[in-house]
């Protein structure tokens, strides 16, 4: 908004004072021009301007009129300060630029979670070696000087020329995005994979200050050195020795760019090593191996992770120190091609539900169609066997499905159909075998299910209570408002 300020001389000569009702006429009058030409709409940026005003009527000379009508903005100010947008203006992010440019469309965020998304994207790699069946170990270190290196024994990375982009196989995994071995077909290096985009190796290497990968393949060593996303060495090769003739895997060690990451030290063993035990629940064939290396010797760390026993000893680790009404149900199967593995306990001091779900060792954290058949298929299988079994009587109680809300998640249609189908099957011959466990989960249904409706009809008394109380009800329907029993009874009606 523009104030323009009017300041009238003086006459030359003495006049005489107006008359009141003159003056308060005037007064109106200026008052009501300001008004008006405050509240004019603003021209649009898309249409001419409108026609000067006309100029004042008032008898007054203008004097020393303020600058501040030069501060006005134009529509054209708004627009860049470059007129000309053409061609010129596109710009074109070849190779790894665009990793660099916006790390946060590929890692999350460039804080904690992103350091250590670096770390699980090779570790994922290395994973997929061992569900593919060609690796049994995969060893992680945390060096003193902020670099990781992970280390599997699976087929190591392929390193004759590609075909089509006329560089070494390694060369093309670290520097162009989406080029992998796990985008399916008859074409594709593995069946089953947490990696899906061909990105995850090419994007560490470009937010690595340095990266070094070391791959024994066909009783050979190679090695290359690479920088921000650009290899530094060429690709060297030498002939193992003959103890090490049948060494294969891969090693990638890599130092993430202070460019990128302002903390390096936040690097967490703990946070790695819950990924690391999650990966070895899911995988039984798989040893983890964890080191943290230090130059104080009391801050040096070491574990390994090793599980036989699967899903079912990750519920009993899981439940520890809880009160499980009965032993681990677990059962794997494969439908169509596709592989579920599922295990069960419930816990009589736990009071919600904690459900899991993973696709390819990949944690699925807001559920999916995997998610959405278990749930299925576990409130249709108690409730049949609950009435089957006189448990529950009244007619009306139904054990209601689960509901949870879903973002990331599996897509796939096809799983909900086989996990709902191949649980309800296997649940239902177990629950079968085994009526002590019916009755005990059942049991325990039914009273979190009693418990869900008192809090419900606790929740609904409240709020009619707030209603009345915010209302003006007559004198006979209105809560009593006092505390004193003599102003205070109760009446009771009967017909």
């Amino acid at each position: 908004m523009a104030f323009l300020l009017l300041r009238a001389h003086p006459p030359p000569a003495p006049a005489p004072a107006p008359s009141p009702y003159l003056r308060s006429m005037a007064l109106r009058f200026i008052s009501h021009s300001c008004h008006l030409s405050t509240c004019a709409p603003r021209p649009s940026l898309f249409s001419s301007p409108p026609p000067p005003p006309p100029p004042p009527r008032i008898g007054l000379r203008l004097k020393d009129v303020p600058c501040c009508l030069g501060n006005v903005v134009s529509p054209r100010a708004f627009m860049s300060a470059t007129e000309a947008y053409g061609a010129d203006q596109i710009q074109v992010l070849e190779g790894l630029e665009a990793v660099r440019k916006r790390p946060g469309m590929y890692i999350g965020d460039t804080g904690f979670r992103g350091l250590h998304h670096l770390v699980y994207e090779i570790l994922d790699n290395a994973v997929d070696e061992v569900q593919a069946g060609y690796a049994s170990k995969v060893e992680v270190i945390l060096l003193a000087d902020n670099s990781v290196s992970i280390t599997d024994n699976g087929r190591g990375i392929p390193t004759e020329m590609h075909p089509v982009t006329k560089k070494s196989t390694l060369e093309t995994v670290l520097t162009v995005l989406h080029a992998g071995g796990k985008f399916g077909g008859s074409s594709s290096g593995y069946s089953v994979s947490g990696g899906l985009h061909g990105v995850g190796l090419s994007v560490v290497n470009a937010l690595s200050e340095a990266l070094e990968v070391t791959i024994w393949r066909d009783g050979m060593e190679y090695q290359q050195k690479y920088s921000h996303g650009k290899p530094v060495t060429t690709l060297s090769c030498h002939v193992l020795p003959v103890e090490y003739k049948e060494r294969q895997g891969t090693r990638i060690r890599f130092l993430p760019d202070k460019q990128v990451f302002k903390t390096l030290d936040q690097l967490d063993y703990h946070t790695i090593a819950g990924r690391i035990r999650e990966l070895a629940f899911l995988n039984p064939n798989l040893m983890i191996t964890l080191r943290q290396e230090d130059t104080n010797p009391e801050k040096v760390q070491h574990n390994e992770y090793f599980y036989v026993g699967g899903l079912i000893e990750y519920v009993k680790w899981l439940n520890t120190d809880k009160k499980p009404l009965h032993e681990v149900v677990g059962f794997r199967k494969e439908v169509d091609g596709i592989t579920i593995n599922v295990a069960l306990q419930w816990c009589s001091d736990a009071y919600s539900d904690t459900m899991l779900g993973y696709a390819n060792s990949i944690r699925t954290a807001d559920g999916g169609t995997h998610i959405d058949g278990l749930k299925a298929s576990l409130t249709r299988t108690l409730n049949n066997l609950g009435k089957k079994s006189k448990l529950i009587k009244d007619k009306d109680i139904t054990l209601s499905e689960f509901e949870g809300q879903t973002k990331t998640r599996l897509g796939n249609p096809e799983v909900r159909r086989v996990v709902d189908q191949s649980l309800q099957e296997y649940l239902t011959e177990y629950l079968e075998l085994h009526p002590d466990v019916l009755d005990s989960i059942l049991s325990k249904s039914l009273n979190a299910l009693k418990a869900a409706l008192a809090a419900k009809r606790a929740r609904e008394l409240v709020r009619q209570k707030s209603v009345l109380r915010s209302s003006s009800l007559p004198g006979k329907l209105a809560d009593c408002s006092s505390t004193n029993p003599e102003e205070s009874g109760n009446s009771s009606t009967e017909g």
